[in-house]
């Protein structure tokens, strides 16, 4: 396997703070939570275990315990973020189902509670795009229903409906077909929005397979399964348009991420715009946007946005340009558009600079180096 994490990275990865533990200081995100839990535990009458499993899984928790595919494209170290051969930084919560499931089949102390709610929330970690919705490490829950209760397509409407309700009240939704190897009758929920429809949510019927892997005879055992991005649900709720609010340490900005209260927007910083040509072998926003929140770390929050302008191969590319940019069959020039605006302060137009060079230097894979015309907004 290539592209391990070093140990650099998977310190700063393990150090990130969890906004959904409460072990690590209030959050908006943590009463959401709270709510959401309370809206299904007291209607189904059920024991309630949070879970707050560890960031680091087993692959075959992650992956084949839950169904994917050997060959599935999730599995490319390009998108996942693998600490050893069979060890990764979890791609999603759900990687906490298959021992939470383990651990309810082997204790006896649950064997009388035959329906439980299992909540499991936390960071996972992805490559991701780079813009006002999107994070490398995003937040997400895990809500599975494990019961010796019949489940069926309405009491996943139910689930549904309960859970929307507690993050929107009142808001219009929809549920849409959807594929996830550990559901069966998946489904996808978005709820409407003053800009249009917008996912919160994914969810189905417990798939057999899961159950049975864990041990959990499925002829006694079904249930429901719903995972949800906790960052999309808390800017829902407080009608915040910057992920990156959520983090931010600006008094003006924290002192309002403690409550589900609506989001008074503070004075906001100019934007600065630059753009940059270069060479690389995939066109893929994700697999860029992980490749400059490597290379940043931290400098990489001053970015608003970085999106793909345009995206040309070989083929298409006058004979003089393929041999300026140095040009390979399989590369392609990518135009991008770098969107800088910090959120508790500005910067000068030479440190806009030096940050259009830093990710120039960590996505540019051709021989020849043009850094980038500057192109103020």
């Amino acid at each position: 396997m290539t592209n391990l994490l070093t140990a650099h990275e998977l310190c700063a990865a393990l150090q990130l703070r969890d906004l959904s533990d409460p072990g690590q200081g209030p959050h908006a995100m943590q009463i959401l939570l709270d709510e959401v839990v309370e809206a299904l535990a007291p209607t189904w009458e059920c024991a309630v275990d949070v879970q707050r499993r560890r960031p680091l899984v087993a692959v075959e928790d992650n992956y084949d315990r839950l169904g994917y595919s050997s060959g599935d494209i999730v599995r490319d170290a390009r998108y996942s973020r693998y600490a050893a051969e069979t060890v990764m930084l979890r791609s999603h919560t759900t990687a906490g189902i298959p021992p939470a499931l383990r651990r309810l089949a082997t204790d006896h102390r649950h064997e009388p509670a035959a329906d439980m709610l299992l909540a499991l929330p936390g960071l996972c970690y992805r490559r991701d795009s780079i813009d006002r919705l999107h994070v490398g490490t995003p937040h997400q829950v895990d809500l599975w229903r494990i019961t010796t209760a019949r489940m069926h397509d309405t009491d996943l409407m139910e689930m549904a409906g309960l859970v929307v309700e507690a993050v929107l009240p009142g808001a219009r939704w929809r549920a849409v077909a959807a594929k996830h190897p550990y559901t069966e009758t998946g489904l996808q929920l978005d709820v409407e929005t003053a800009t249009g429809w917008v996912e919160l949510a994914e969810c189905g019927l417990a798939a057999a397979h899961v159950l049975a892997r864990a041990g959990l005879n499925p002829e006694r055992w079904n249930g429901l399964a719903l995972g949800m991005g906790l960052d999309r649900a808390v800017m829902l709720r407080k009608g915040v348009d910057d992920i990156r609010l959520l983090r931010s340490a600006d008094p003006r900005i924290a002192a309002q991420m403690l409550d589900l209260s609506r989001w008074q927007s503070v004075s906001a910083y100019p934007s600065i715009r630059r753009d940059l040509s270069i060479v690389t072998g995939s066109a893929d926003a994700e697999l860029l946007g992980g490749a400059v929140r490597t290379a940043l770390g931290a400098a990489a929050d001053d970015l608003e946005s970085m999106s793909i302008l345009s995206s040309t191969p070989y083929e298409q590319l006058p004979s003089a340009a393929r041999a300026r940019l140095g040009l390979r069959p399989d590369q392609v020039n990518v135009v991008l558009r770098l969107v800088v605006r910090p959120l508790g302060g500005t910067l000068t137009a030479e440190q806009a600079n030096r940050l259009r060079d830093d990710v120039y230097a960590a996505v540019h894979e051709g021989p020849n180096w043009e850094w980038a015309t500057r192109c103020d907004a």
